[in-house]
């Protein structure tokens, strides 16, 4: 089986040559909203990831370049130069940044370029969601074929539109639309609103960091019945297993197998799907002939 993580995140501390932005600089660990599980302390590598992904089986990784380290990708690209058959990108997009328009023509030209990730958690964010500025940001991604993975905590209404007024945009849902701060049944207080997206065939969801939506141990049984709730109505081909890792509660070895083996409803064909299938299909990211073995250290 080839399998997918389709988040990860990496990055370097600070430093001169590429500054954090300035409100960022000092903070030790980041964290999506008050009460989410912050992420390490310790910057996450290429090499070091490749090592974590050979000891669990996992063949390759969609590489999220995270939030407070800037609207950069320069690390997220040199991971790929160097591993080019392990990583994928879901670049970060400052629509507001002078010639950002232009920039898209040329976007899925840069190495390993898969889409856009888009973050809509803090405020001076999430009211792009409903003013109308990403009106062409959206149209130009659904023309030039550029998926985006959107991380929207709370916005679930904004969703109809933006799936129903361009029907061919690629949107992907991280981390199932959940509330970083909540866990337990509080966190799926609103599963249904996400369900009711399955409507619209362009809406797909990461199931990514899962166990940290759960006050329970590995493997995390609680969740089953909400995980099962979002297959039911996503399917294979737009349900989508990621980690997170750097913010997890549990191991990577832990995160891979709750997937893997505890959960019923994925068996055969469908868990191929879900484990990797349906991200190369959605993200147009043909999947690798042959997998790495377990002990595989070599550059790809």
């Amino acid at each position: 089986m080839i399998i997918t993580d389709s988040q990860i995140h990496l990055w370097e501390a600070h430093r001169p040559e590429r500054p954090w932005p300035a409100e960022e600089v000092g903070s030790k660990v980041f964290v999506a909203a008050p009460g989410a599980r912050p992420h390490r302390e310790e910057p996450l590598g290429a090499e070091e990831m490749v090592g974590m992904m050979n000891a669990v089986g996992v063949t390759r990784a969609v590489i999220v370049p995270p939030s407070p380290a800037g609207d950069r990708n320069d690390t997220a690209l040199e991971a790929v130069a160097r591993y080019p058959t392990r990583y994928g990108i879901m670049g970060r997009f400052n629509p507001v940044a002078p010639n950002a328009r232009d920039s898209l023509q040329s976007w899925l030209r840069q190495p390993g370029m898969l889409g856009i990730r888009m973050t809509f958690h803090k405020p001076q964010w999430s009211s792009w969601l409903t003013d109308g500025s990403l009106d062409w940001f959206w149209g130009d991604c659904e023309r030039l074929g550029i998926p985006v993975m959107a991380l929207l905590p709370g916005r679930l209404d904004t969703v109809p539109a933006i799936a129903q007024r361009y029907p061919g945009l690629t949107l992907m849902l991280d981390h199932m639309a959940r509330r970083s701060a909540a866990r337990d049944d509080d966190c799926f207080s609103d599963l249904d609103e996400l369900l009711a997206l399955a409507r619209f065939p362009n809406v797909s969801i990461k199931a990514s960091s899962a166990p940290c939506y759960s006050t329970q141990p590995f493997p995390f049984a609680n969740l089953t019945p909400y995980l099962h709730r979002i297959f039911d109505a996503f399917g294979p081909r737009r349900t989508m297993w990621g980690s997170d890792v750097t913010r997890l509660q549990c191991t990577y070895a832990e995160c891979v197998q709750h997937f893997l083996g505890h959960l019923d409803f994925l068996r055969g064909n469908d868990l191929e799907w879900v484990m990797g299938k349906a991200i190369a299909a959605l993200l147009n990211w043909p999947e690798p002939t042959t997998v790495p073995g377990p002990c595989a250290t070599e550059h790809a």
